[in-house]
Protein backbone atom coordinates (compact mmCIF):
# COMPACT_ATOMS: atom_id res chain seq x y z
CA UNK A 1 0.00 0.00 0.00
CA UNK A 2 2.83 2.78 0.89
CA UNK A 3 4.48 1.77 -2.60
CA UNK A 4 2.26 4.45 -3.81
CA UNK A 5 3.48 7.22 -1.79
CA UNK A 6 5.69 10.24 -3.79
CA UNK A 7 4.19 8.97 -7.10
CA UNK A 8 3.07 10.58 -9.81
CA UNK A 9 -0.21 9.52 -10.78
CA UNK A 10 -3.16 11.34 -13.10
CA UNK A 11 -6.25 12.38 -11.58
CA UNK A 12 -9.68 12.32 -14.02
CA UNK A 13 -12.30 14.33 -11.88
CA UNK A 14 -15.46 13.65 -11.70
CA UNK A 15 -16.62 15.57 -8.91
CA UNK A 16 -15.33 18.93 -8.75
CA UNK A 17 -14.59 21.18 -6.37
CA UNK A 18 -18.46 23.04 -5.32
CA UNK A 19 -20.65 20.04 -6.62
CA UNK A 20 -22.68 17.76 -4.86
CA UNK A 21 -22.49 13.62 -4.39
CA UNK A 22 -24.51 12.28 -6.99
CA UNK A 23 -26.52 10.14 -4.92
CA UNK A 24 -26.50 11.93 -1.03
CA UNK A 25 -27.24 15.52 -1.75
CA UNK A 26 -25.95 16.75 1.47
CA UNK A 27 -22.48 16.01 0.30
CA UNK A 28 -21.12 18.97 -1.09
CA UNK A 29 -17.31 18.45 -1.99
CA UNK A 30 -15.12 20.82 -0.92
CA UNK A 31 -11.86 19.65 -2.97
CA UNK A 32 -11.56 18.21 -6.34
CA UNK A 33 -12.30 14.05 -6.47
CA UNK A 34 -11.52 11.80 -8.89
CA UNK A 35 -10.41 8.73 -9.68
CA UNK A 36 -7.00 7.16 -11.48
CA UNK A 37 -7.76 5.08 -14.63
CA UNK A 38 -6.86 1.64 -14.38
CA UNK A 39 -5.98 1.40 -10.89
CA UNK A 40 -8.71 -0.86 -9.29
CA UNK A 41 -9.36 0.20 -5.93
CA UNK A 42 -10.73 -2.69 -3.18
CA UNK A 43 -14.06 -2.20 -4.42
CA UNK A 44 -13.45 -3.13 -7.83
CA UNK A 45 -13.64 -0.02 -9.40
CA UNK A 46 -10.93 2.65 -10.00
CA UNK A 47 -8.56 4.16 -7.58
CA UNK A 48 -10.33 7.08 -5.85
CA UNK A 49 -8.21 10.63 -5.17
CA UNK A 50 -8.59 13.19 -3.53
CA UNK A 51 -6.39 16.25 -4.81
CA UNK A 52 -5.59 18.83 -2.17
CA UNK A 53 -3.83 21.95 -2.93
CA UNK A 54 -5.87 23.61 -5.59
CA UNK A 55 -8.79 26.19 -5.04
CA UNK A 56 -10.75 26.07 -8.44
CA UNK A 57 -12.15 22.98 -9.76
CA UNK A 58 -10.28 21.16 -12.61
CA UNK A 59 -11.09 18.31 -14.99
CA UNK A 60 -7.60 16.59 -14.71
CA UNK A 61 -4.61 16.82 -12.02
CA UNK A 62 -1.58 15.43 -12.39
CA UNK A 63 0.22 15.05 -9.09
CA UNK A 64 1.91 13.07 -6.68
CA UNK A 65 0.13 11.00 -3.98
CA UNK A 66 1.19 12.27 -0.86
CA UNK A 67 -1.19 9.94 1.71
CA UNK A 68 -3.34 7.49 1.71
CA UNK A 69 -6.70 7.47 3.55
CA UNK A 70 -7.06 3.57 4.65
CA UNK A 71 -11.16 3.38 5.85
CA UNK A 72 -11.16 1.07 8.13
CA UNK A 73 -14.93 -0.07 7.95
CA UNK A 74 -15.01 -0.02 4.43
CA UNK A 75 -13.08 -2.01 1.22
CA UNK A 76 -11.40 1.21 -0.03
CA UNK A 77 -9.29 3.60 0.14
CA UNK A 78 -8.45 6.94 -0.80
CA UNK A 79 -5.62 8.45 -2.33
CA UNK A 80 -4.24 12.08 -1.46
CA UNK A 81 -3.07 13.65 -4.22
CA UNK A 82 -1.29 17.43 -4.54
CA UNK A 83 0.65 19.24 -7.30
CA UNK A 84 4.52 18.29 -7.04
CA UNK A 85 6.71 20.30 -4.78
CA UNK A 86 3.45 20.92 -2.75
CA UNK A 87 3.15 20.38 1.06
CA UNK A 88 0.09 19.43 2.90
CA UNK A 89 -0.09 18.93 6.75
CA UNK A 90 -1.73 15.77 8.40
CA UNK A 91 -4.40 18.14 10.11
CA UNK A 92 -5.14 19.65 6.44
CA UNK A 93 -5.45 16.56 5.04
CA UNK A 94 -7.97 15.39 7.94
CA UNK A 95 -9.90 18.82 7.58
CA UNK A 96 -10.32 19.11 3.87
CA UNK A 97 -11.53 15.72 3.66
CA UNK A 98 -13.54 14.94 6.67
CA UNK A 99 -17.02 16.19 4.06
CA UNK A 100 -16.89 12.42 3.14
CA UNK A 101 -14.87 10.59 5.96
CA UNK A 102 -16.36 11.77 8.77
CA UNK A 103 -18.80 8.37 7.92
CA UNK A 104 -15.58 6.26 8.49
CA UNK A 105 -13.35 5.07 10.67
CA UNK A 106 -10.04 6.15 9.04
CA UNK A 107 -6.22 5.81 9.44
CA UNK A 108 -4.15 8.57 7.45
CA UNK A 109 -0.86 6.55 6.17
CA UNK A 110 2.12 8.67 4.96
Amino acid sequence: MKDILGKKVVVTVDRKKGTYHPEHKDILYEVNYGYVENVLAGDGEEQDAYILGIDHPVERFEGIVTAIIHRINDNEDKWVVIPVNAVVSDEEILRKTNFQEKFFKIRLIR
